[in-house]
């Protein structure tokens, strides 16, 4: 049976804290955050999606509630004219889970974990097995079959709606071409399965854009 959200967090935080009220009021806390009319692709489904990713590799990771943990608040604050969207994200998961059992040095973790999704084209940490799958888990996205992959780039230009078309131009292309220069786009092999249609769609998007065609 496929778990609700509310379902997934409830599993996840009830270990944590037996406040039904403070689980309650934590997740109504995100779910209005990622509802909010300015999203398009920074959502609840991006949030299923990379949890639902991670279902079958809990495993594999060396702190599987914490990973979990970032996956919810690590876009909880989303505000595309800003730069400070991961910091303002982690302070919120600091702040919600200074309430719950888990330890000091695990938040911390959480909050370590969600600052690294604000540049994925940065160098990480190259022992951190569960940085990399978080981050690989974020991308997965970029190497989706291509309509998936457009529907994707379409939702991004609708966040920056704000933005002029000459500006997100250069800036998209930008990016774009930062990750067609990193040696390989994801960083765990089990994610290596996705590089080759991740930068089909990352040229093809780049293309359209330097040919007038997006």
């Amino acid at each position: 049976m496929t778990l609700t959200l509310e379902a997934r967090w409830q599993q996840l935080l009830a270990p944590l804290t037996p406040d039904t009220d403070l689980r309650r009021r934590g997740y109504q806390q995100l779910h209005d955050a990622y509802s909010q009319s300015g999203r398009h692709y920074h959502a609840l489904p991006h949030i299923r999606q990379m949890l639902e990713a991670l279902d079958g590799r809990l495993a594999t990771l060396q702190d599987a509630p914490v990973v979990q943990l970032a996956v919810w608040f690590h876009d909880a604050v989303y505000s595309p004219l800003r730069t400070d969207n991961e910091a303002r994200s982690a302070e919120l998961a600091r702040q919600f889970l200074a309430q719950t059992s888990l330890s000091a040095a695990r938040r911390e973790r959480v909050t370590f974990l969600i600052e690294r999704t604000k540049d994925h084209t940065q160098p990480q940490p190259a022992a951190d097995t569960d940085l990399h799958l978080l981050l690989d888990v974020d991308l997965q996205v970029l190497g989706a079959p291509e309509a998936d992959y457009w529907r994707y780039a379409r939702q991004v230009r609708q966040e920056y709606a704000l933005v002029p078309d000459i500006l997100y131009r250069r800036g998209r292309q930008e990016v774009l071409q930062k990750f067609l220069a990193l040696p390989r786009v994801y960083q765990t092999a089990e994610f290596q399965r996705l590089e080759a249609s991740a930068r089909r769609n990352l040229g093809a998007e780049l293309a359209a854009w330097q040919q007038n065609r997006f």
